[in-house]
Formats: C-alpha cells, structure tokens, sequence
C-alpha cells in the first residue's frame, strides 16, 4: 500500500461542509474502489479512506464541492498523484505533459477532449492545494492561470496550423512561435495572473498586417474572424467531458461593432483616439498569453503612453470613479451584509480593492514606472514602496484580498459556477465556513464582516468618495458588462429592455459614429445621458425612441455643436425626443435632416405663428445673403423646410390650431413662390428678354388657393399671361409668348421641384389648366376665358371655385379674378350639374380606395364629400348669391348658410365633420409617409390622433375603436347630406380623357 500520509507537515484539512453529503461521498468512493481494474489504484482507493489523513482529504471534499466530489470520484489517480508528488510537481508535469502530446495534434476533436480531461486533473489537483492550505494564494491563480495560457496557446497553435493547410497562411506563420502576426491578449485576472477558480478568460485579440506571412492579405480580416471564433468553441464548448475556460471577447475595441479580431492598424488609432478612460486601466493587466507574444509586448510598448499619461486629466478621474461605481451595485450603499453579499461587487469586497490600486497606478504610473505592475498585492506593495500608500494599509489590504479571493474560491468550487455572491441561506453560509476551516461558523462571519469593513474604509479615506445617498443609483457605462444598478435605473425610467439601451450607450461612449469621434463630443452626451435617458424613458415606448436616437446620431455628420446647443438649449432636447418618441415620417425626416433642429433657435418659434409680411421680412433678409441663383435657391428651400418643421412642431405640441397651421402653409408657399418667380424669370430674360407690355400670373387651386396646405401637400397652378399672340421677347434670342412662357413656367416648375441637399420645395400638378396635360403648360388671358366660359368640364369649373391668384401684376389680376367670377356666377342647370358632379364622384370612388377609413380625402364621407357639397351649391347658386363664393371650403360652407341655402343642422354637421377630417388629415400629412396603419403606429402617435378626433367634442374618445366608430357616424351624417344635394353617381358613361 503506498504512503497516504502527505509529505509536507503543514497539511489542514477543513471540517466537512455538509456531513451528509460527506457521506454519501465516502459511500460512493469504497464502491468504485473496488471496481477500479488497476491493481495498485484499487488498493490506493480501497485503503485510503482508513488513513486518517486521506479520511479527512476526502471528507473535506465531499462534504465542502459536489462538483469536486465528481471530479475526485472520475480521476482517484489524481488524487494519489498529489499524495506522491505534492501539488506542485503535479501540476507542473500535467501542464508538461499536455504541451508535449498536444504540440503537433491536427485533429480538432482529439485536441478538445485532452484540455478538458486535462482540465479535471488540473483542476482537482489546484484545488487540493488550495482546500488544504498547501499554496498561497498567488501560487493557486498562477496555476490556475498556466492553464489558461497553456491551453489557449496550444489552441493558437493548432489553429494557425490549420490555416496554414488551407493556403490562408504561409508555413513561416507556425515556423516559430513569434512569427504568426496573431496577438492574443489575456486581460483582467488573467493578464495580471489571477485566475478565480471558476473564472471567464478575458481575450483581446490583433492581428499585424505587416508581419502576418499570407499570401491573401485581403482574407486577413475573415481568416482570423473564423480562427478566434473556433478557439472559442474549443475552449468553451460544453461536450461530454466538460469545458476549459469560458471566453470573453467584449474588451476589444468598441465590441458591438468590431469583429472578434481586430487589425493592429485599427487598435492603434481606437487607443490613441476613442479609448475611453476605463478601457486604458484595463491595459494595465493586459499580458500576451498566446500567439505572437513578441509583437504583442511591442503592441503594449505602443500603448505605454496612452495609459500611463504624465498628467491625468480631471475628466479622466471622474470615469475612473465611475468604473467604480460599479462595485456598489444594488449590494446596500453603506451596507455590509453577509447573506447574498457579492464579494466581489459589493462594499468593502475584490473589486474595491483591485480599484485601490489601478486608481492609484494610472494617477501616478505616468511618472513612476516602478508602479507599473499587472497584479494586485504586487501593485500595493510597490505603491508602499513608493510612499503612495501606508505599509500598514497596504499589508492590511493584501491579507483582505487573500482572505476574498479565498472565500470566492470556496464558493466557486461547490459547484463550478461563476459567481461571487454569497448564499442568501443561511445553513448554506455555515457550511461555507466549515469548507474554509473555521469550526465556527460564528467566527466566519465575524472576520468577513471585518474585512469587509477595513476594505471600504481604506478606500473612503484615500478617495474621500461621496457616498450615494440610500437607494440611488448612478447610471454607469464603463466596462464591458452590464452595471446592475444601471439596468434597475433604466427599467425604473421606462425601459422594458435594459441591456440593448446599454448597448446603445456604450457604442455611443465608444465613439462608433462620425459625430462622437472627438473627445469633446463624447464628454458631452456623457454628460447629457441622465436627463437625456430620463426624458427618453418617459416616452410612451422608450427603447423604440432610443433606436430612433441611435439613428439621429449615426447620420449627424458632426456632434460637438449641437451637443452644446442641447446643454445650452434643454427645450432643444426636449423636442428632438418628443419628435423621436412620436415616430413615423416627422421622426425619418429628422433622422436624416439633423441641421434642421437648429431652425427651433429662431426667435418665437414655440409662439403664435407669424402673418404673410412677417415672414417675407425674414425671407427677404436671408435671401439678401445669397451670392447667386443657385444660392438663392438653397436658401429658399432651407427657409422653407424650416417652416414646414415649425408647423410639424406646432401640430404636433398643439400649439397652434389646424386652421391656423394651414393658413400658415399657404403663406409659407405663396412668400416662396413670389420670391422665386421674379428670380427664375429673371435668369431666363437673360438670354430671352422680356414682353414689355406684359406679365405672368400664378393662379393657385385646391389647397394653396382655399389657403388649407398640409405639410405635404402638392401645388394646383395654373400660368397665365396676357402678351399678344403676335409679340416677341426684346432679348438676344427673341421668341413668341407660346414657347417664351412654356419654357418659363418648365423652368420655374423644374426649380420649385429639383431635389437638392436642401430637397425639393414643393411637388407641382398643373393638369387643371385648360385642356389638361393635353394644353400647353402656359396660356394668355383670353385662351384661359374662351375655354372656361365654352370647352370647361364641371369638373374644372369645380376646381375654379379654389382659384385665387398668388402672383400677378395689380391689372392682370384684376382682369383673372373678374374672368373667373363671371365662370363661376354662370347660370347652370342643375339636373346636369347634379349628374356631373355625381358622376365624377362614382368615378372617383371606382379609381381610389374609398373603404379605408383613414384615407382622409377620399373614403365615403371624407373630405371630397363635403368639398363636393360646397362646390356644388356654389355653381348652382353663384348666379343669384355670388357672395357665396369663397376657396376656403369651411368658409364656403358658412356662406351657403348664411344665404339660406343650406339647412342650419347640416350646415353644423358639414362643418363639424370638415374640421375633423382637416385636423386628421394635416396630422397624418406629417406623421407618415403613405397609408396610415395602426398597428405600425407609436402609442404617442395614436393618442395624438385621438386628440386630434376629439378636439372639437366634450370628451375624446377613449381608445381607437371609439375613435372609428365616431368617424364612420360623421361620414355616414356626410353622405346622408351629399345624397340629398347631389344623389348617387349614375351608371358609368365614356370618362373624359383629361379628367
């Protein structure tokens, strides 16, 4: 029987955490020590348990780790192994052992099932040296560490061989070991050598363009992608045999948006450039573990001055302190408990400890270099050294690490988890304690409250920290994982998806778009992110928004400007996230058109909207400034989408009613128009001349002419002239009046519609001049009369009772208006009237989509209803009231009324329904883009067309269905009335071609 007394004296093995579980373990030993097929393991495992010392190793580990239980159970040799060589020279010979039979395997499977049977043994053997007080901590990370190195450079290795077999790389890339380009970073615990028992590894890995020898060097990026993402499944793939090390790539630049593998050339212009504080402190502990360790250590030679600044910035401080904030969590601010502490995040615990040292490294590292060090009880002993802190604060802080770090592992162990938080169970607690060796489990809790307590004292007082108040939580990006008092914060502010609005955050803070680059942009939105984040989670869907915001920012070409203006201006940020909480069209156009947040800075643009003269003031001074003709047109198409975004802003804040925004529109439009006129006309007199004796008229229709634009509407324009048929122009290259104003109006229409980086002023449709798009685009006063007064459809005289000229000479339009009065006050029959019109309306209905509700204009009873209502009676009763004509429909409507020539009731209801129907309409013109679907609709969206239903009832209806069913009684009361006036269309006739 071999020697089952252990070689060193010093040897303690902790009571059984659990006596039952002891049991049960020392039960399930002698069954499988009888089963063991090699002789001399059989009677090692059949004796072992009446040894003293090996009945109270194996009772230690049976009652304290169900996980280290299997293990011990799985490899009984690993176990007589420690006994014989002692911890050391076993796990030094399993690491020796590993390299030399795995150094040349080419097969990927086989590779995978030696690490994580290899993984076991090591395992197992680390953590009887740990349970029983045989090595130190730093002796149990380092081997835990040696591990992790071995086995990922091994992977490396493996894998780069592989790419050589492919053609991806040259043999020269595993000639030697520093010849591959491929650098692999260990970061945090392993970089500094500190591996928990259960820890996650966490990877950087670049790749040296120039060094890397390939003959495809456009495949670099994709080649190493698929190499890093097999390592990672080597290493974390759950097979039959377990796993080796969880992987964590997220420390790599701006990890939401760069592949795994990132070129050096990129790393080096990220850390010089975008790098926020916190990802320079976790260089600190950065070390190549595997790959081309050569340029990995020339990559951290590179870096030398980015993390170790000679002067640290104030600006830097607070984000180091903000790493820190993460440790406070949701753990009790000022609060130190035992049950369910996190000792790893919570006050007084490792993290507090490991900031202790990095602050102090990167504060004053720049300028001693003997501080420079990855690991943390060797940090506080050169910051000791150093007279940076006191020996006895420092010796002190180093035995708490120890004691953690030990208790983390302990906790580790039971079940092989990645944790750090404490049992809320209390019996769960006590027979922690016993697995550590305390027989009181009293005494445990005692000394751990202890420590925790010296631990967040020493850093208060080096720090002098302000503590939160009870029950705040800062919001903290820092770092690559979620802080969780962050994500209670985000869904106490309205989030339902905390960690993509982090995620978002984080790529901002990590300068991903062109607009947050600077470090002047990023401190900025920094330090907007609490009131940003809060206006946004009261948004009716607060992540939608915030996506939406992502997008504003991925398309602004610059931040740092308007980011001061929002710190300068919050209404100005308000706005924006009222706009990007509504959704739809508004939200799109701003979007893609950041500049024109800036037209909210104008004086009195949240007041009463400005008259006609007000506004070509402001139009006259800005085109003052224009250079040229193309000048002046970007000039008026800016002015005149900064107008249009005003309205937008009014409709949607409710701050001015329809009526007014629509009148606001049409001035809008007309000022534009009469501004641009003269300009285009002008450009075009250069070579063509002009007719001295005569002028142009704009005469405007439909919703320009009864002064009732919505924010999209199209422009219903006719020109007319009065030059003589016989007349030419007085320019270089004179021609008559028919081609002179064809061309002029192709011009003035080309520059009102053009699409430039302003965009378009307006659409045009100019098929409602005479003959339709079968006449000429431009007509002389007398073709425009002979043909109303002899070859007009109804239909056109319809459109005519819009008509109102917007641009003329005073003559001219004297003689146009009295033109069409005459039309419009013909006498008319009114069975043939009535049949016309009715007939245009069946047309109408067979061509368009009548049955949706939401199709404002055109559904049964909507706006083409009533405007037929009052064009109707306005042809058929002009001849005896011409009073009664008006282009605004209400104020038509009213007219009628007031002549008797329509019921009071139905008066009201024609009214009522019309403002409705133009209050829905000029909504949905700016709130979507084509047809409107609820279901695709932001709840802010539905409940301002709720508003917009309700606005003229004692109550708005309650929800959408309400709503509906309140539009379809007003249009049914519609098309009760226009069946009374006018009837139902007669059967289908030939259709005109020009309607």
């Amino acid at each position: 029987m071999p020697r089952l007394d252990v070689a060193w004296p010093d040897a303690v093995w902790p009571r059984a955490g659990d006596p039952d579980r002891a049991r049960r373990g020392l039960e399930r030993w002698v069954e499988r020590a009888a089963e063991q097929s090699d002789p001399e393991l059989r009677e090692f495992a059949v004796a072992l348990p009446s040894d003293p010392g090996g009945h109270a190793l194996l009772e230690a580990v049976f009652g304290g780790s169900p996980y280290l239980t299997e293990l011990v159970l799985k490899t009984p040799a690993t176990i007589r192994r420690f006994l014989a060589e002692g911890p050391d020279a076993a796990v030094a010979a399993e690491l020796a052992t590993l390299r030399a039979e795995l150094a040349a395997e080419t097969d990927t499977a086989r590779l995978m099932a030696a690490f994580r049977l290899a993984k076991r043994r090591t395992a197992l053997l680390i953590a009887l040296a740990d349970i029983g007080s045989q090595w130190p901590l730093e002796r149990v990370t380092a081997a835990l560490s040696d591990l992790a190195d071995t086995t990922l450079d091994l992977a490396i290795s493996h894998l780069l061989a592989r790419a050589v077999g492919r053609g991806l790389l040259r043999p020269e890339a595993v000639a030697t070991p520093d010849a591959s380009g491929l650098i692999v970073l260990g970061m945090g615990k392993l970089g500094a050598r500190e591996l928990n028992y259960s820890s996650d590894i966490d990877l950087i890995i670049f790749y040296d363009r120039d060094k890397v020898p390939t003959d495809r060097p456009d495949d670099l990026g994709q080649t190493f992608t698929r190499l890093v993402r097999e390592m990672v499944r080597i290493m974390e793939e759950r097979t039959v045999d377990g796993y080796v090390f969880r992987t964590d790539l997220r420390l790599r630049p701006d990890p939401g948006a760069t592949p795994p593998a990132v070129s050096l050339e990129a790393a080096e212009t990220y850390y010089t450039s975008l790098a926020q504080s916190w990802e320079r402190a976790a260089m600190i502990k950065a070390r190549p573990v595997a790959g081309d360790k050569t340029a990995g250590d020339a990559f951290l030679d590179f870096l030398t001055p980015f993390v170790w600044r000679r002067n640290l910035d104030f600006a830097a401080i607070q984000d180091i302190h903000a790493i820190k904030r993460q440790i406070h969590s949701h753990h009790g601010h000022g609060v130190v408990a035992i049950e369910g502490h996190d000792l790893k995040l919570g006050r007084g615990g490792i993290r507090e400890i490991e900031f202790f040292v990095q602050m102090q490294q990167l504060i004053f590292g720049g300028r001693e270099p003997k501080l420079r060090l990855r690991g943390t009880i060797a940090g506080l002993t050169a910051l000791a050294e150093a007279g940076r802190v006191d020996r006895a604060t420092a010796a002190s802080l180093a035995e708490c690490y120890r004691f953690l770090r030990r208790v983390e592992h302990r906790i580790q162990m039971v079940d092989d988890r990645q944790t750090h938080a404490l049992s809320e169970n209390p019996a769960e607690v006590d027979a922690l304690a016993r697995f550590l060796g305390f027989p009181d489990p009293a005494g445990f809790r005692t000394v751990l409250t202890d420590t925790l307590r010296l631990v967040e004292g020493r850093y208060a007082e080096l720090f002098q920290e302000e503590r939160p108040p009870e029950g705040s939580v800062a919001l903290v990006f820092a770092g690559a994982d979620d802080h969780p008092g962050t994500v209670e914060t985000l869904q106490r502010l309205g989030f339902a998806r905390p960690p993509e609005a982090i995620a978002i955050v984080r790529g901002w803070l990590h300068g991903r778009y062109r607009a947050l680059r600077s470090d002047r942009a990023r401190t900025l939105i920094n330090s907007l992110l609490p009131r940003l984040l809060a206006i946004v989670g009261a948004t009716a869907d607060a992540d939608a928004t915030l996506q939406r915001l992502d997008g504003f920012l991925g398309r602004l070409p610059a931040g740092v400007q308007l980011f001061s203006l929002f710190n300068i201006n919050p209404e100005l940020l308000d706005l924006l996230i009222d706009i990007l909480g509504f959704g739809g069209r508004i939200a799109d156009y701003l979007t893609t058109h950041a500049g024109q947040l800036e037209a909210v800075l104008a004086p009195g643009f949240f007041t009463t909207l400005p008259e006609q003269d007000r506004l070509e003031e402001r139009l006259g001074s800005e085109l003052a400034t224009a250079r040229d003709f193309e000048d002046s047109l970007d000039v008026l198409r800016r002015w005149t989408n900064d107008q249009r975004f005003r309205a937008a802003v009014h409709i949607l804040r409710r701050l001015s009613e329809t009526p007014s925004c629509a009148a606001f529109l049409s001035d809008v439009t007309e000022v534009a128009l009469r501004a641009l006129t003269p300009r285009v006309e002008a450009e075009f007199a250069r070579r063509h001349g002009r007719f001295p004796d005569g002028g142009i008229a704009l005469l405007a229709l439909g919703k320009l002419g009864g002064r009732e634009m919505t924010i999209r509407s199209d422009l219903d324009l006719i020109m007319i002239h009065d030059a003589g048929a016989d007349q030419v122009s007085d320019g270089d290259k004179p021609i008559g009046p028919m081609v002179y104003y064809t061309r002029l109006i192709q011009r003035l229409v080309s520059a009102i519609t053009a699409p430039t980086a302003q965009g378009a002023l307006f659409e045009v449709d100019m098929r409602l001049r005479p003959s339709g798009n079968s006449g000429p685009l431009a007509t002389s006063l007398d073709a425009f009369t002979a043909y109303q007064q002899g070859e007009a459809w109804t239909w056109e005289h319809m459109a005519l009772t819009r008509a109102r000229v917007i641009l003329a000479p005073e003559p001219l339009r004297r003689r146009i208006e009295a033109e069409v009065r005459a039309v419009l006050c013909m006498k008319r029959d009114p069975d043939t009237l009535r049949r016309d019109i009715a007939e245009m309306r069946g047309r109408m209905a067979r061509q368009r989509d009548t049955a949706d509700i939401w199709n404002i204009k055109h559904f049964r009873g909507g706006l083409v209803d009533i405007e037929f209502i009052a064009q109707h009676l306005q042809l058929l009763h002009a001849a005896e009231h011409p009073d009664i004509l008006h282009q605004a429909t209400a104020e038509a409507l009213r007219r009628i009324a007031a002549a008797g020539l329509l019921p009071p009731d139905e008066a009201e209801v024609l009214q009522r329904a019309l403002a409705t129907w133009q209050r829905l309409q000029a909504f949905l013109r700016f709130a979507v883009e084509d047809k409107f679907d609820p279901a695709d609709a932001s709840h802010a969206m539905i409940q301002g067309l709720l508003r917009a239903i309700g606005e003229n009832r004692t109550a708005p209806p309650e929800d959408l269905d309400a709503a509906v069913a309140g539009m379809q009684e007003q249009a049914a009361a519609v098309m009760a009335i226009f069946d009374r006036v006018i009837g139902p269309p007669p059967p289908p006739r030939d259709e005109p071609a020009k309607a």
